[in-house]
């Protein structure tokens, strides 16, 4: 017969009743040493910065801002330039795209004031033939024409007689003596220049008057 040992089974009473309180310390230890962990390195305080690094980390900021700056307006003066060196380059061409059909056609003129002038001669008054007046009326309206139509497209017939020679404007192709006039001034033309939109085209072809030499 098996004997009874109350002490033995106080003691296990105590140990059973104890253990849940050992466990929740255990797992109590457990979850503050989770919580309490060790501390994320990027979450240690920083060393705030001295008033001279500041201060000269403020002065390298306003050079790149003045640097940024003078950059932006450059760019702006590039722009604006090309911009309008674009607007002239567009108004030349509608101005002078002309040019050498201009130049061809004052060719074309200038047979037709000759034209104009022999037929002149051919119907003066002491000639009878009224087909030469007719000729010479319709060749004098068709040279007005042409030059009112040179005229509403810019191009004009340069008038140089009794002015300054100018060599942007005029080609010296003979001297002539100076007989009331003054030396240096446009006596003659033998082929009239013209200009388009106030651009010389083709040079007058002119005799300047010098002094005469005895």
């Amino acid at each position: 017969m098996a004997s009874f040992h109350p002490c033995s089974s106080l003691s296990e009473s105590l140990c059973f009743r104890g253990s849940p309180r050992v466990f929740s310390t255990a797992a109590q230890q457990r979850s503050t040493g989770d919580e309490c962990g060790p501390e994320d390195p990027h979450d240690e305080p920083k060393h705030p910065l001295s008033d001279c690094a500041i201060k000269h980390k403020a002065i390298k900021l306003e050079e790149q801002v003045r640097d940024l700056t003078e950059r932006y307006r450059k760019a702006l003066a590039d722009s604006e330039n090309v911009r309008r060196r674009t607007q002239k380059f567009v108004e030349d061409a509608k101005l002078f795209g002309i040019q050498s059909f201009c130049r061809d056609l004052v060719e074309v003129a200038d047979i037709l004031e000759k034209t104009t002038e022999s037929a002149a001669e051919e119907a003066e008054p002491s000639n009878p033939n009224p087909t030469l007046k007719k000729i010479y009326e319709g060749l004098s309206l068709i040279e007005a024409k042409l030059q009112s139509v040179f005229a509403k497209h810019g191009l004009q017939k340069m008038n140089p007689v009794g002015g300054k020679y100018d060599p942007y404007d005029h080609e010296i192709v003979c001297h002539v003596p100076a007989e009331g006039m003054q030396p240096g001034t446009i006596a003659l033309v033998t082929q009239d220049g013209y200009k388009l939109h106030g651009r010389t085209i083709r040079h007058a072809l002119v005799g300047v008057a010098v002094e005469s030499q005895e």
